[in-house]
Protein backbone atom coordinates (compact mmCIF):
# COMPACT_ATOMS: atom_id res chain seq x y z
CA UNK A 1 0.00 0.00 0.00
CA UNK A 2 1.00 3.60 -0.33
CA UNK A 3 0.78 6.54 2.06
CA UNK A 4 -2.41 7.92 0.47
CA UNK A 5 -4.18 4.57 0.71
CA UNK A 6 -3.04 4.13 4.31
CA UNK A 7 -4.28 7.61 5.22
CA UNK A 8 -7.67 7.15 3.56
CA UNK A 9 -8.07 3.68 5.08
CA UNK A 10 -7.41 5.12 8.53
CA UNK A 11 -9.29 8.44 8.32
CA UNK A 12 -11.83 7.88 5.54
CA UNK A 13 -14.61 7.10 8.01
CA UNK A 14 -14.05 10.10 10.27
CA UNK A 15 -16.80 11.96 8.42
CA UNK A 16 -19.59 9.35 8.35
CA UNK A 17 -19.38 7.25 5.14
CA UNK A 18 -17.51 10.04 3.33
CA UNK A 19 -13.95 8.93 2.47
CA UNK A 20 -13.77 11.57 -0.26
CA UNK A 21 -12.95 14.15 2.43
CA UNK A 22 -9.79 12.30 3.46
CA UNK A 23 -8.92 11.68 -0.20
CA UNK A 24 -9.19 15.37 -1.06
CA UNK A 25 -7.22 16.45 2.02
CA UNK A 26 -4.41 14.12 1.05
CA UNK A 27 -4.53 15.03 -2.64
CA UNK A 28 -4.49 18.76 -1.87
CA UNK A 29 -1.30 18.41 0.17
CA UNK A 30 -2.97 19.22 3.48
CA UNK A 31 -1.55 16.14 5.24
CA UNK A 32 1.96 16.09 6.67
CA UNK A 33 3.87 13.62 8.80
CA UNK A 34 3.98 13.20 11.69
CA UNK A 35 0.22 13.07 11.92
CA UNK A 36 -1.11 15.28 14.71
CA UNK A 37 -4.77 15.34 15.71
CA UNK A 38 -5.25 19.09 15.38
CA UNK A 39 -3.54 19.28 11.99
CA UNK A 40 -5.45 16.31 10.56
CA UNK A 41 -8.70 17.72 11.93
CA UNK A 42 -8.03 21.13 10.36
CA UNK A 43 -7.14 19.53 7.02
CA UNK A 44 -10.28 17.39 6.87
CA UNK A 45 -12.54 20.23 8.05
CA UNK A 46 -11.07 22.52 5.39
CA UNK A 47 -12.09 20.01 2.71
CA UNK A 48 -15.54 19.59 4.24
CA UNK A 49 -16.06 23.36 4.29
CA UNK A 50 -14.80 23.70 0.70
CA UNK A 51 -17.27 21.08 -0.52
CA UNK A 52 -20.46 22.04 -2.29
CA UNK A 53 -23.66 22.49 -0.32
CA UNK A 54 -24.96 19.23 -1.85
CA UNK A 55 -21.83 17.31 -0.80
CA UNK A 56 -22.06 18.67 2.74
CA UNK A 57 -25.76 17.75 2.81
CA UNK A 58 -24.82 14.21 1.75
CA UNK A 59 -22.44 14.01 4.73
CA UNK A 60 -25.22 15.13 7.07
CA UNK A 61 -27.62 12.60 5.56
CA UNK A 62 -25.06 9.81 6.04
CA UNK A 63 -25.42 10.15 9.81
CA UNK A 64 -27.83 7.86 11.65
CA UNK A 65 -30.80 9.02 13.69
CA UNK A 66 -30.02 9.17 17.40
CA UNK A 67 -31.47 6.06 19.05
CA UNK A 68 -33.14 5.30 15.73
CA UNK A 69 -33.78 2.29 13.52
CA UNK A 70 -30.11 1.57 12.82
CA UNK A 71 -29.31 1.55 16.53
CA UNK A 72 -32.14 -0.87 17.23
CA UNK A 73 -31.15 -3.20 14.41
CA UNK A 74 -27.46 -3.03 15.32
CA UNK A 75 -26.46 -1.54 11.95
CA UNK A 76 -24.62 1.56 13.20
CA UNK A 77 -20.95 2.04 12.37
CA UNK A 78 -18.78 0.96 15.29
CA UNK A 79 -17.94 4.62 15.98
CA UNK A 80 -21.60 5.69 16.08
CA UNK A 81 -22.55 2.70 18.21
CA UNK A 82 -19.85 3.49 20.76
CA UNK A 83 -20.68 7.21 20.77
CA UNK A 84 -24.40 6.66 21.27
CA UNK A 85 -23.80 4.03 23.98
CA UNK A 86 -21.45 6.44 25.78
CA UNK A 87 -24.33 8.91 26.07
CA UNK A 88 -26.74 6.23 27.31
CA UNK A 89 -28.82 6.17 24.13
CA UNK A 90 -28.67 2.38 24.08
CA UNK A 91 -30.50 2.25 27.43
CA UNK A 92 -33.62 4.36 26.83
CA UNK A 93 -36.98 3.59 28.39
CA UNK A 94 -39.90 2.98 26.03
CA UNK A 95 -41.17 6.52 26.67
CA UNK A 96 -37.73 8.06 26.02
CA UNK A 97 -37.34 6.05 22.84
CA UNK A 98 -40.78 7.21 21.68
CA UNK A 99 -39.75 10.84 22.32
CA UNK A 100 -36.52 10.44 20.34
CA UNK A 101 -38.45 8.79 17.51
CA UNK A 102 -41.01 11.61 17.41
CA UNK A 103 -38.30 14.29 17.44
CA UNK A 104 -36.24 12.44 14.80
CA UNK A 105 -39.28 12.30 12.51
CA UNK A 106 -40.14 15.99 12.97
CA UNK A 107 -36.54 17.08 12.57
CA UNK A 108 -35.93 15.01 9.43
CA UNK A 109 -39.11 16.25 7.79
CA UNK A 110 -38.21 19.85 8.65
CA UNK A 111 -34.54 19.86 7.70
CA UNK A 112 -33.99 16.92 5.33
CA UNK A 113 -31.19 15.39 7.41
CA UNK A 114 -31.03 13.70 10.82
CA UNK A 115 -30.38 15.57 14.06
CA UNK A 116 -26.62 15.50 14.64
CA UNK A 117 -24.88 16.25 17.90
CA UNK A 118 -21.44 15.29 19.14
CA UNK A 119 -22.70 13.16 22.02
CA UNK A 120 -19.40 12.93 23.89
CA UNK A 121 -19.89 14.69 27.21
CA UNK A 122 -23.67 14.55 26.87
CA UNK A 123 -26.29 12.31 28.40
CA UNK A 124 -29.77 11.54 27.11
CA UNK A 125 -31.30 14.50 28.96
CA UNK A 126 -28.86 17.09 27.60
CA UNK A 127 -29.23 15.60 24.11
CA UNK A 128 -33.03 15.82 24.34
CA UNK A 129 -32.75 19.42 25.54
CA UNK A 130 -30.51 20.34 22.58
CA UNK A 131 -32.85 18.46 20.23
CA UNK A 132 -35.89 20.38 21.49
CA UNK A 133 -34.05 23.71 21.20
CA UNK A 134 -32.54 23.15 17.77
CA UNK A 135 -35.72 21.81 16.17
CA UNK A 136 -36.95 25.43 16.25
CA UNK A 137 -34.00 26.75 14.20
CA UNK A 138 -34.37 27.97 10.64
CA UNK A 139 -32.91 25.85 7.82
CA UNK A 140 -29.70 27.86 7.34
CA UNK A 141 -28.90 28.03 11.05
CA UNK A 142 -29.51 24.34 11.57
CA UNK A 143 -27.47 23.36 8.51
CA UNK A 144 -24.48 25.29 9.89
CA UNK A 145 -25.06 23.93 13.40
CA UNK A 146 -25.21 20.35 12.11
CA UNK A 147 -22.05 20.88 10.04
CA UNK A 148 -20.24 22.23 13.12
CA UNK A 149 -21.36 19.16 15.10
CA UNK A 150 -20.08 16.86 12.32
CA UNK A 151 -16.70 18.59 12.54
CA UNK A 152 -16.70 18.17 16.32
CA UNK A 153 -17.47 14.45 15.95
CA UNK A 154 -14.63 14.17 13.42
CA UNK A 155 -12.25 15.75 15.92
CA UNK A 156 -13.11 13.20 18.59
CA UNK A 157 -12.71 10.35 16.09
CA UNK A 158 -9.34 11.62 14.82
CA UNK A 159 -8.01 11.95 18.37
CA UNK A 160 -9.14 8.40 19.11
CA UNK A 161 -7.58 7.00 15.92
CA UNK A 162 -4.25 8.68 16.57
CA UNK A 163 -4.22 7.48 20.18
CA UNK A 164 -4.42 3.92 18.82
CA UNK A 165 -1.25 4.37 16.73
Amino acid sequence: MNARTDFVDRFGGVFEHSPWIAERAYDHGRIAEPLQANAVHQALCAEFRAASHAERMDVLRAHPDLAGKLAISGDLTQESKSEQAGAGLDRLSAAEHARFTELNTRYMSGFGFPFIIAVKGHDKDSILSAFETRIGNDQATEFETACAQVEKIAGFRITSLLAEM
